[in-house]
């Protein structure tokens, strides 16, 4: 906790006031986390002191709050330009990372649990800089680190905005942000020491080395390609849902097997079935081969019946036979983007429409894959 204050010293983010009269106040709490590895192994206990943003009102405490957040399809494209290129990825961490962020907008905080000062217990902080929890903290931060990187000769991405390239002859160094996770590499060993440099002469970062957990996916880079997984959140999801034990299946759909709303059969708890349904759609980012059912168990999130309960426990049982299944992008291949689209005629039993499923390789690697209902 001490750590954490001595942070918010380092970067100037507040200053202690009186409290102004007719102004929204808004309480601090502190969060204690446990960070894992890719193997579950604690690496780190973090304790975080955040703002209550419950309590700010648009338009007084806040105006513009959206930040832009790289997406899943983004990292695997990220993934596959490595391995065409034969360069290696790298990944840092902004310590504190919304810190950094300069709010416009007044706004006042109650003093940490605590840490209180007490000759002046009644005095308030006001924030210079953002703080977690606070609405606008996500935007602060992305326009304080663009900012940043546009001033050191980056551009940055069209469509994705939160890809920053940085040229240099025949070399270049890609740069991918998710929040206050970045990860990079280069043609040129020599840009991504100089990049490494250059961030932790302006920010506080811890430098994690290779790249090998991100986002939930485990990445192994292997001198014949990169290895994405999910191995250790499919071992969570097993034992969340509770089918660690007993048998396993070959498919994750019985062939016989036909989903519709299934209004004869007894309904099942709702949370915990969208709970499923939400934690396996998250799992596809590296697993296709169950893109495809999940969406159709998806589509009976509203009262689901015991059947579509009984098809998505039957994904976790053929999940629990192979756990460590990925996605392999080889070196060799070329870079040419072809997709793939394909589609049933009248396959939903429930209004008769067709299913589409399409696939976006780069040579011979995988990044993007859709399965989609309801086409007329």
């Amino acid at each position: 906790m001490q750590e954490e204050l001595n942070q918010f010293e380092r970067n100037d983010v507040w200053e202690l006031v009186p409290c102004p009269p007719s102004q929204t106040i808004i309480g601090t709490k502190w969060v204690f986390r446990n960070k894992l590895d890719d193997q579950g192994n604690i690496v780190r206990n973090k304790a975080r002191l955040v703002a209550q943003g419950y309590c700010q009102e648009e338009g007084i405490d806040y105006d513009e709050t959206f930040a832009p957040v790289a997406r899943l399809e983004a990292i695997r494209i990220l993934l596959a330009y490595s391995c065409f290129k034969n360069f290696k990825l790298y990944q840092m961490d902004v310590k504190s990372a919304f810190l950094n962020g300069i709010i416009q907008e007044e706004v006042y905080v109650k003093q940490p649990l605590g840490f209180e000062n007490f000759s002046r217990p009644n005095d308030v902080y006001k924030l210079k800089k953002a703080l977690y929890g606070l609405k606008q903290a996500p935007r602060a931060w992305y326009d304080r680190l663009s900012s940043f990187l546009l001033q050191n000769g980056f551009t940055r991405g069209k469509v994705d905005t939160t890809l920053f390239v940085f040229e240099k002859g025949q070399d270049c160094l890609l740069v991918q942000i998710y929040v206050d996770d970045i990860i990079f590499g280069a043609t040129n060993e020599y840009l991504c020491k100089k990049f490494s440099k250059l961030m932790q002469d302006e920010f506080e970062m811890s430098m994690m080395g290779e790249l090998n957990f991100f986002l939930g996916l485990q990445i192994k880079q292997f001198q014949e390609g990169i290895y994405i997984s999910q191995s250790k959140y499919t071992k969570e999801l097993l034992k969340k849902f509770g089918i660690e034990e007993g048998r396993t299946v070959s498919t994750p759909m019985a062939t016989n097997v036909k989903i519709d709303k299934d209004e004869k059969r007894k309904s099942v708890d709702e949370s915990k079935y969208r709970d499923m349904i939400g934690s396996l759609l998250y799992l596809t980012a590296s697993r296709p081969d169950i893109l495809h059912v999940v969406c159709l168990c998806a589509r009976f999130q509203s009262n689901p019946k015991e059947s579509h309960m009984s098809a998505t426990k039957r994904i976790l049982r053929y999940l629990k036979g192979c756990q460590e299944v990925g996605l392999w992008y080889l070196k060799e291949g070329g870079f040419k983007l072809i997709g793939y689209s394909d589609s049933d005629y009248a396959g939903c039993r429930v209004d008769r429409k067709s299913t589409s499923g399409t696939c976006k390789m780069l040579g011979n690697r995988l990044v993007s894959g859709l399965a989609r209902s309801k086409i007329q």
